[in-house]
């Protein structure tokens, strides 16, 4: 039986470029994750104390959603 080297090098240049797109990923990650945690305590900032006992939460909980 014969036996086939099945690993190779990675082509030059191609480990760079997976780490420069994988930095560009999780930066657009971190916006993403960050603009919806803006956008749902802008939403609960405009909601009534009332509206917030209902779901449980008061003004002060507001600014630690999404931390």
């Amino acid at each position: 039986m014969a036996a086939y080297e099945t690993t190779r090098p990675a082509p030059f240049g191609a480990i760079s470029i997976f780490r420069f797109v994988q930095f560009v990923s999780d930066i657009y990650l971190a916006l993403s994750n960050w603009n919806d945690a803006r956008v749902t305590r802008s939403a609960l900032g405009k909601l009534s104390d009332r509206e917030l006992d209902d779901i449980g939460l008061c003004r002060g909980d507001i600014e630690m959603i999404g931390r």
